[in-house]
């Protein structure tokens, strides 16, 4: 069987993986234990990417409309739209937006034809979402976008500040690493977050922050680390803010602890992420983080520095080679001698003359018409982008949308009028760079699918047709020669960024590379850094909305759920989308636990299932972002945030949105088992979520249940209970497989969904089992999916606490529970914690 070394799908960790190919669309994933980003570690996305390799809703071929084209024909369609747009409208009436799911050589050509050739910087990424922010800090701080640490900091640091990231769910590997720092050398965890996080609920400090109190939390540090006389005073270039008692949110108590650890610990790194960076006042809090580690001398060190996490497996890439309409390429910038540079270099005939529009910009540009042409490439703008029913307008309203995916009928494809066939993970060849600035190799699992290609490889022939020089490429290994070799451009005008010596590689040896580090572990060493003075804002209150809105990940997701809401496995974690609202908040709100709520910004509205929990905080509430109309009628999170960015970055402020919320009622609850996928009609509630063999839908509904519109034709049974309005039904295939069966309740208790949701497919089940959704010899409860990774349930791992095991390495080594990726073992241990008080009690 073949087995190929590759690198992970998922987050910006850029872990390594072997793969070894079973069938012609199967694959057994393991973690490569010799790779140096995670040593064979995964998390449980990247375990189970197997499940998410198959062609389901794949786009196998071009599609002009609704109608299947050749090659020839839809490249000389968008060619010729995009050869007329320039003509008639000039180049900046033509933009791409892009994505950190495409690979470094992907990237690379689009940019070139944007900046050279088009003639227009209007090349933006969905990276503007996540990671804009630490750019400009970066750029600010060091004069480049260079992230100053490795992972290998982590290893060495006494104390790491997790600001704004939820690293037990969000970057697994990473929070492993964290945890084993912890048990090697006592290394001390802090956790600044407005939510209590699983991650925080296992730090040695949570320090609750305000919605956007990043900065003035970290302004009072560095004053109180200079009150304590651990500033060297001639790193600043002007007398610190004053903090004057205010502390972002955060109370004294809290901010003496925080000052006590960071004084304490010299070797000190700070992780932040999006929660950071999806702000109004991103670029400002990474350098209140940066400001703080400079001015204290904590950085080009082992175990110091700030550490900006990536949220995409190429997001780095993407910066390298000029993603960002900010960026003109290999980290240059716009200044006349770079721009000539980089011309003479890419022999471009039309070099834009500046930067350009960045992605909220640029679709305000789309809905108003400036950009008469947008190609979209590997990303869901009508569902990532804030204020997404904007968005949605801007795209119904353009000339002329081109979107490259390999799903056929996304949220984005729909407002299409031309779609071209990419290759998915599985199929790409080429690189992608982590967080820690390693370049690994992704290599193709499968022969690409119908009549898929490669993105670098669509934008050459476009560009070809356009009548460009310089698109020649025969392969991936060609585009990164040329890439490694623009590199020199950057050393030129005195960057860290330089892959020169892999400017020669050949297709053998590019085939072969192992994963390498560019920069060196401290690439800042000896270099100029800046301290930025930046000072504290807020957002306005709004008495008509009076709650703060935070939008997120959830652990087992991924970006819109194109592939991870594919897996079985990996739907077990969280069905739905939940709105978490602290218990006041709810109960002023008359929102019920478990019950249906709308959320309403002065964007947008959406539903979602109340988790009411006292992990979130007072006057905040959390919803995820992945739901598309696909996969649900509500739970459209990016549907509520305004359009308002950073003013450097760009980046828009997903963190903290004006919003209220209200309960939702309804008639009647169920929930439906099917083989096959449907889009419910007119129902107050539906999302789907993918089990072994089909699709389980939970559904609320007003009047009477049209039963014939929910189920698929078959041979029907059915049990109806007026007094409780009660009605269950079962449809069988002509080989007595189950094909759907529809619960329905109007007052009572739903039935388990988990023995039925195991019968799709099968025959042999009698009917009353069937319609009881359960089997005549009960099987054990394993109570809710804790571990995914082992399938093991809440109440397997209570029936091994009971029978002793009081920690998460002992509840591990009885059941296997938090053993593999180890995203759930912030759960097992808030388990262990309650399951104790609950015996302490019973003592008293």
């Amino acid at each position: 069987m073949k087995q190929v070394r590759t690198t992970c799908a998922y987050c910006g960790v850029g872990c390594g993986i072997r793969a070894e190919v079973t069938g012609e669309r199967s694959v057994i994933i393991q973690g490569d234990a010799e790779h140096p980003a995670n040593f064979g570690r995964l998390c449980s996305k990247g375990t189970h990417l197997g499940e998410t390799v198959s062609l389901d809703g794949r786009l196998l071929h071009p599609m002009i409309g609704e109608r299947r084209a050749g090659w020839d024909e839809a490249l000389d369609a968008v060619a010729g739209k995009m050869r007329d747009c320039i003509a008639a409208h000039g180049p900046d009436s033509v933009a791409l937006y892009v994505s950190g799911q495409l690979l470094t050589e992907d990237y690379y050509a689009a940019n070139k034809l944007m900046k050279g050739f088009v003639g227009s910087a209007n090349i933006d990424t969905n990276s503007r979402l996540c990671m804009a922010s630490a750019v400009a800090a970066h750029n600010r701080a060091f004069a480049e976008d260079v992230v100053p640490v490795t992972y290998e900091d982590l290893d060495d640091a006494d104390l790491i500040l997790l600001v704004g990231s939820n690293t037990a769910w969000c970057h697994p590997v990473i929070w492993q690493r964290i945890e084993a720092a912890r048990e090697a050398r006592g290394t001390k965890i802090v956790v600044i977050d407005p939510r209590r996080t699983e991650t925080a609920e296992q730090a040695d400090l949570f320090v609750p922050v305000a919605p956007d109190g990043d900065v003035a939390l970290f302004n009072a540090l560095l004053a109180e680390m200079s009150h304590r006389g651990l500033v060297s005073e001639h790193a600043l270039p002007q007398p610190l803010p004053q903090a004057g008692g205010e502390y972002g949110g955060v109370s004294a108590e809290t901010f003496a602890a925080l000052a006590d650890l960071v004084a304490a610990h010299p070797r000190m790194v700070t992780v932040f992420s999006m929660g950071a960076n999806q702000s109004v006042a991103g670029t400002d809090k990474g350098n209140a983080i940066i400001n703080l580690h400079l001015a204290t001398g904590r950085i080009n060190a082992p175990g110091m520095g700030p550490f900006s996490m990536t949220g995409q497996p190429n997001a780095m890439g993407g910066r390298e080679v000029g993603g960002l309409a900010n960026m003109l390429a290999c980290h240059l910038g716009f200044s006349d001698e770079e721009r000539a540079d980089a011309a003479a270099f890419w022999q471009a005939p039309r070099m834009c003359s500046g930067p350009g529009l960045k992605a909220v910009d640029l679709f305000r540009a789309v809905h108003d018409g400036r950009v008469k042409f947008l190609w979209v490439m590997a990303t869901n703008p009508a569902v990532s982008m804030p204020d997404a029913g904007f968005v949605r307008e801007a795209l119904a309203r353009c000339e002329t949308v081109v979107v490259s995916d390999v799903i056929s009928d996304t949220d984005t494809a729909k407002f299409a009028h031309i779609r071209l066939p990419a290759l998915a993970w599985g199929e790409k060849d080429g690189t992608v760079t982590n967080s820690e600035r390693r370049v690994s190799r992704q290599r193709a699992l499968f022969a690409a699918p119908g009549e898929s290609r490669a993105d670098w490889a669509i934008v050459a022939q476009v560009a070809q047709r356009m009548g460009f020089a310089g698109f020649d490429w025969t392969n991936a290994a060609a585009v990164f020669r040329e890439y490694a070799a623009m590199t020199s451009l950057a050393v030129k005008h005195g960057k860290v960024l330089d892959l020169t010596d892999k400017a020669g590689i050949s297709d053998a040896a590019y085939e072969a590379m192992e994963p390498f580090l560019w920069g060196g572990r401290h690439p800042m060493a000896g270099r100029a850094m800046k301290v930025v003075p930046v000072e504290a804002r807020g957002r306005e209150a709004d008495p008509a909305f009076p709650l703060r809105l935070n939008t997120g990940r959830y652990r087992d997701q991924w970006h819109t759920m194109t592939r991870t809401g594919l897996s079985p496995t990996l739907a077990q974690h969280r069905r739905e989308p939940l709105l978490e609202v602290h218990p006041d908040d709810a109960a002023a709100a008359g929102v019920v636990d478990g019950a249906l709520a709308r959320v309403i910004s002065a964007n947008g509205t959406s539903v979602f299932r109340a988790n009411v929990t006292d992990g979130q905080g007072r006057g905040q509430v959390f919803v995820p972002m992945h739901w598309t109309d696909a996969m649900a009628s509500g739970g459209r999170g990016n549907l509520l945030p305004d359009q308002s960015a950073d003013p450097v970055s760009g980046q828009p402020g997903f963190k903290n949105n004006a919003c209220r919320i209200e309960p939702v009622a309804s008639d009647w609850r169920a929930f439906l088992v099917r083989r096959d996928t449907s889009a419910p009609q007119g129902l107050v509630w539906w999302s789907r979520s993918a089990i072994t063999g089909g699709w389980i839908y939970e559904l609320a509904g007003d009047g009477a249940v049209d039963a014939d519109a929910l189920l698929p034709a078959g041979q029907r049974v059915e049990a109806v209970d007026m007094a409780r309005g009660m009605r269950r039904l079962a449809v069988l295939g002509d080989d007595g497989a189950l094909k759907a069966a529809l619960y329905v309740t109007r007052s009572g208790q739903l039935p388990s969904r988990e023995w039925i949701s195991g019968q799709l497919g099968a025959a042999g089940a009698a009917l009353p089992e069937l319609l009881a959704a359960r089997p005549s010899a009960p099987a054990p409860d394993r109570g809710p999916v804790v571990c995914v990774c082992h399938g093991i349930g809440a109440l397997e791992i209570m029936t091994v606490a009971e029978q002793g095991a009081g920690t998460v390495a002992e509840v591990g080594k009885a059941c296997g529970a938090g053993t593999n990726c180890g995203s759930c073992r912030p759960a097992i241990a808030r388990m262990l914690r309650e399951w104790n008080e609950t015996l302490v009690e019973a003592a008293e």
